[in-house]
C-alpha cells in the first residue's frame, strides 16, 4: 500500500484574489454595457471567456475554520493540505476535502467477550482521539471514522482475553484491580492500529466492566466465598500470635508451669475462644488445675 505523508500545499490570500474576482465582474459588466451600446457581437468574444474565467476563479475560494484542515486533490493527485485558519484561494480545479481535527470520543458499545479463565465478561471503553494526518484519514482507508469504531471494538476483545476479570492469587494483573495498567495497555493496542489512519489516540479507558448475566450470581458467590477465606486466615494467623504471646508472658512471668500436655489443652481452649464465630461462654474451675 502507498502510504501518503501530509505536506502543506500552495494557496494564496482570499482577499486579494477576491479583489481580482471583483474587477474581473466589473470588466465583464463593462464590456456588456459596451457590446450594448455600441452593438458589436465581437465583443462577445472577450465576455464569454471572461466569465468563464471568473467562474473558475470564484470556485478557488475557500474557508479554513480553526481545528479543520482542508485536504486538496488535483484530477485525483494529492497536492497538500491546508492547515492554516482564514480565507484562502487555490487551484480552481482541485477538490477540497473537509476533514476535521477537533478531539473526539467513541464510546463502545457493551461487547461480550470471555477473559482469560474463558469467564463471559461485558466490557465497553471511551477513547478519545483526533487526526493528526489528515492525508493518511482521507486516502489510507476507507472511512477513518468508522475505521476508529471498528479497531476499538477489536482491540478491546483482544485485551480481554489477555487478562483475567479478578485475579485470585493477588500477583497477575487483572481488568478490575489494575486500571491504569489495562488503561495503558489499551492506549498502545490502539495507537498502533490507528496509526495507519493519521490518528493519535489520546486517552482510553474501560467504562464498562461486569460478568455476563448467565454467572453473575456464581461469580458474586465465589467473590463472596473468597473474602470469607481471607477473613478467616487473617483471624486464625491473629489467634496464633495472640496465643503465641500468652505462653511466653506466661512463661517469663512465672505465673504457672505447664507441660506439654497443658500447653497443648492451653492453646486449644484459646484457638477456640479466638476463632469462633459465637460468644466465648467462661466455665469457672472450683476444683484443682487437674
Amino acid at each position: 500500500m502507498n502510504t501518503v505523508t501530509e505536506f502543506q500545499a500552495k494557496k494564496v490570500g482570499g482577499f486579494p484574489a477576491l479583489g481580482i474576482l471583483l474587477l474581473m465582474i466589473l470588466i465583464n459588466i463593462l464590456s456588456v454595457v459596451i457590446a450594448i451600446r455600441t452593438q458589436e457581437p465581437a465583443l462577445l468574444l472577450v465576455i464569454i471567456p471572461l466569465f468563464i474565467v471568473w467562474f473558475f476563479w470564484m470556485i478557488g475560494l475557500f474557508i479554513v475554520h480553526p481545528n479543520e484542515a482542508r485536504v486538496l486533490v488535483l484530477f485525483g493527485k494529492y497536492i497538500g493540505t491546508v492547515r492554516d485558519t482564514g480565507f484562502w484561494w487555490a487551484n480552481p480545479f482541485t477538490v477540497k476535502h473537509k476533514v476535521s481535527l477537533r478531539i473526539r470520543n467513541f464510546n463502545s458499545e457493551k461487547i461480550k467477550v470471555n477473559d482469560l479463565h474463558g469467564n463471559p465478561i461485558e466490557i465497553a471503553a471511551v477513547v478519545v482521539w483526533h487526526v493528526t494526518d489528515s492525508s493518511r484519514a482521507l486516502f489510507d482507508v476507507d472511512n477513518y471514522e468508522q475505521f476508529v469504531a471498528i479497531q476499538a471494538e477489536t482491540a478491546i476483545r483482544t485485551l480481554a482475553t489477555e487478562y483475567p476479570y479478578d485475579a485470585q492469587d493477588g500477583e497477575r494483573s487483572s481488568l478490575r484491580g489494575n486500571q491504569q495498567e489495562i488503561a495503558d495497555a489499551l492506549k498502545v493496542q490502539l495507537q498502533t492500529r490507528l496509526e495507519v489512519a493519521g490518528v493519535q489516540v489520546l486517552e482510553s479507558r474501560l467504562s464498562h466492566l461486569a460478568y455476563a448475566a448467565e454467572i453473575a450470581q456464581a461469580m458474586l458467590r465465589r467473590q463472596q466465598a473468597q473474602a470469607i477465606i481471607a477473613a478467616r486466615k487473617l483471624i486464625v494467623e491473629g489467634a496464633v500470635g495472640m496465643v503465641d504471646q500468652a505462653l511466653k508472658s506466661l512463661a517469663e512471668q512465672h505465673i504457672v508451669t505447664l507441660d506439654e500436655e497443658k500447653k497443648a489443652t492451653m492453646v486449644n481452649n484459646l484457638l477456640v475462644a479466638l476463632v469462633s464465630e459465637s460468644q466465648a461462654q467462661p466455665v469457672i474451675n472450683t476444683g484443682t488445675l487437674y
